[in-house]
């Protein structure tokens, strides 16, 4: 009985959390004030009726497990990368790669609209395989959506595709590879062995299935509306092209990985310099160079400071959501699917809560799914469970008004939020579909049980 009851407060709060992320405020406060809240229930539950999640754990250890260990140990596993991941981006925009790329591209769709879109939505893809944090983002925005808009696309659709295009890269992201395994290694230690490289073929599907259905999308609504240059926004300042052998930086830490098995900071650190010297940067004396590197690294770590402070209270929550589990599995353990094929087809059909931070998104309220889904079955192949939970994150977080830089552009491209969700929410549902349909054939042979 005791369960019940806490498992009905424990539900109650969650949906209080889903509310809070629509109503977008502060994730990285919410999020601190959940992981206490759900910590005091769940000790509150133990005292009662003791849980095989406390065994053999006192008040403290609990406490620490949660406030301490929980940020120390996605320190240690994820933030590394993050700001790695944010320096490379730095170096890519300002060394002027990423800048040269999106200028060859336009040149070579000419004045033809649909197909500049087209070839700017596949180049900013692929920077975004590598490229992580809001910094960067904003930084190919003001290149990229001013381009669009002076072709006469009409702005919700520009908006949309280049959203759409950063969610496509951000499938094959390795940065955020290691994010959501960090997520689920908090509950099944066994997703530590589950690499990149065995991620690798579903993060590439995603990236191509997400460009297809974001360009049909984009372009079944340009059919319905009129090409009209009636926006302008003067672009940045152009730099000189950075010449063609320096283009292949943007890929090589996902080569260095895929191909030669590098360690993901290598390979970052080796592309950069690679980036540097390609580009002709590297000038001057040593003490030149050392500041121009050390600038590189401040100025990632500052687009990626708003987001550490939430991965950080994120990864309290995760830690108190292992104790709040035997509570919400009282509750929801009978709804939980036993086959691959019931999973896919129950992912596939609430991919829409993982949109406004809810509760099919890992970067949201869907951590404490995740350990009541891991909690029924312990048993289930990470190489199944965590690509579902990684399709249900990344394309409705990617497209989210809740995500910081599609927030930005809101504001930036005078875009209204109802115009841009029109094509986002079903766009992000159907990839969704699509993906959890490839999940379960390469996937769908192992067992639950």
């Amino acid at each position: 009985m005791v369960e019940i009851i806490i498992g009905i407060i424990l539900i109650l709060t969650f949906f209080f959390l889903v509310w809070y992320c629509i109503k977008s405020y502060n994730l990285m406060v919410g999020f601190a004030l959940m992981a206490t809240f759900w910590t005091i229930l769940a000790l509150v539950g133990n005292a009662i009726s003791p849980a095989a999640t406390m065994e053999g754990k006192g008040i403290i250890d609990v406490l620490a497990d949660v406030f301490t260990e929980g940020p120390g140990g996605y320190a240690k596993s994820i933030l590394v990368n993050v700001f790695f991941g944010a320096f490379f981006g730095r170096v890519l925009i300002e060394t002027g790669i990423a800048a040269t790329l999106i200028r060859k591209v336009v040149e070579l769709g000419g004045n033809k609209p649909r197909i500049t879109m087209s070839l700017l939505c596949i180049v900013v893809s692929i920077i975004f395989m590598s490229m992580t944090g809001v910094g960067p983002v904003i930084s190919i925005a003001v290149i990229v959506l001013p381009i669009m808009l002076s072709l006469g696309i009409p702005s919700p659709v520009a908006l949309f595709s280049f959203m759409g295009s950063i969610m496509a890269g951000i499938f094959a992201n390795i940065v955020n590879f290691k994010q959501f395994q960090t997520i689920y290694a908090g509950f099944n230690p066994d997703a530590v062995n589950y690499t990149y490289n065995d991620y690798f073929t579903i993060g590439m599907i995603g990236l191509v299935v997400t460009l297809i259905v974001t360009l049909v999308v984009s372009n079944l609504v340009l059919n319905k509306t009129k090409l009209k240059k009636a926006w302008a926004v003067a672009a940045p300042a152009q730099n000189n092209n950075a010449p063609a052998i320096s283009w292949i930086a943007v890929v090589m830490p996902v080569l260095g990985v895929v191909l030669f098995k590098l360690p993901i900071i290598l390979g970052f650190l080796l592309a950069g310099v690679y980036a540097v010297i390609t580009t002709g940067r590297m000038k001057g004396g040593y003490i030149d160079v050392c500041r121009m590197f050390a600038k590189f690294f401040t100025d990632g770590a500052v687009d990626v400071a708003p987001m550490i402070g939430f991965l950080l209270t994120l990864a309290m929550f995760n830690n108190a959501a292992k104790y709040a589990a035997p509570y919400f599995t009282a509750i929801m353990g009978g709804f939980i699917p036993q086959t691959t094929l019931l999973m896919c087809v129950a992912f596939a059909v609430l991919a829409p809560l993982g949109f406004f931070r809810g509760p099919m998104n890992l970067v949201g309220s869907g951590t404490a799914i995740l350990a009541v889904v891991i909690s029924m079955l312990p048993g289930a192949p990470v190489a199944f469970l965590y690509p579902l939970f990684a399709i249900t994150t990344i394309a409705p977080q990617h497209l989210d008004i809740t995500q910081s830089w599609v927030a930005w552009g809101l504001g930036y491209t005078k875009v209204s939020s109802k115009d841009y969700m029109k094509m986002s929410i079903p766009t992000g549902w159907i990839v969704c579909i699509i993906m959890c349909l490839v999940v379960y054939i390469l996937q769908g042979s192992v067992s639950l049980i």
